[in-house]
């Protein structure tokens, strides 16, 4: 009867495990991008068509790490680029922990001097592991695609992600506003962008609108995206109308807690996208958003 049951187990598992890797074959194609429901702050899961995955911030607590297990297969250890677009805790705590379970390739953030117990952590968790920090500064690609060289009908489906903010060195610098030193960036899979805005505030934004109109060839430098991650949860602090205009997005998703005490987000920002045509997504009335695309659509889940 034992070995009955052992060979029952064994069975269970190896089915478990063949369902797994054809849910993660039938999505080949398809971009996958995870905005999670972690309360008030930032998380981002970005899981390419190549199986690269990208976290962007890593919310409040330790929420972020319970998602992603529960999100990525369960043999897949690896993050390949981890962004953390400014220290504030709401965006950083998560990601010490995901420093400790999880095989981190590089490290993408402005370096800013921030004095929070979690920023030191963070910080000397890389420096213990040895990974690879860059300094954010416009201009930057990163390019996410499988190795092709010597395989048969091999698609590469091609991932870029572009640092369009900011414009100098910050790193080891003292900044009044944290905010303002928010990493933008931009992903681009063949006809669809996606712009993750961090908590960016009007100065930032009025910066980039500066910079975009100075620029006589402005095809290297293009804001028009078709998703938008509303910058600073929706407050009242950030996404001025030009710069929404600039965006023009069909879609954004607003990263912001349930019933949270700085009433985010700002029913003017609300507005403002609604007469752009958006369609808004938020954590705190559609819980976990799921968005993936092919490179040419863009479709989104609610509550998956």
């Amino acid at each position: 009867m034992k070995k009955i049951i052992k060979i029952l187990i064994g069975l269970i598992i190896i089915l478990s495990v063949l369902l797994a890797i054809v849910h993660y074959s039938d999505q080949e194609n398809n971009l996958q991008v995870y905005f999670f429901d972690i309360g008030q702050g930032d998380g981002m899961l970005i899981r390419t068509p190549s199986h690269h995955n990208i976290i962007i911030d890593g919310g409040p607590d330790n929420t972020f790490i319970t998602k992603l297990g529960q999100t990525l297969p369960f043999y897949d250890k690896t993050i390949d680029l981890m962004i953390l677009t400014h220290p504030h805790d709401d965006h950083l705590f998560g990601l010490v922990e995901v420093l400790k379970r999880y095989k981190v390739k590089q490290i993408l953030a402005t370096g800013v001097e921030h004095s929070s117990n979690a920023y030191f952590t963070w910080l000397e968790l890389i420096k213990e592991k040895d990974i690879p920090f860059k300094i954010a500064l416009s201009g930057q690609q990163f390019i996410f695609k499988k190795d092709c060289s010597g395989k048969y009908n091999c698609q590469s489906n091609e991932v870029i992600m572009e640092v369009i903010y900011p414009f100098e060195d910050l790193s080891s610098q003292e900044a009044d506003n944290l905010n303002e030193t928010s990493v933008v960036t931009q992903l681009r899979y063949e006809q669809i962008k996606i712009l993750f805005t961090g908590d960016l505030e009007k100065g930032g934004e009025e910066k980039i609108l500066d910079y975009l109109n100075s620029r006589e060839e402005k095809a290297d430098f293009n804001l028009r995206s078709q998703v938008l991650k509303v910058g600073h949860h929706g407050s009242k602090t950030s996404s001025i109308l030009p710069f929404l205009k600039a965006i023009d997005p069909q879609y954004a998703i607003i990263q912001v807690g349930q019933d949270n005490k700085f009433n985010h987000p700002f029913l003017e920002v609300l507005k403002n996208l609604e007469r752009l045509g958006a369609e808004i997504y938020r954590n705190d009335l559609k819980g976990d958003i799921l968005l993936f695309s092919n490179g040419q659509d863009v479709n989104i889940k609610a509550s998956f």
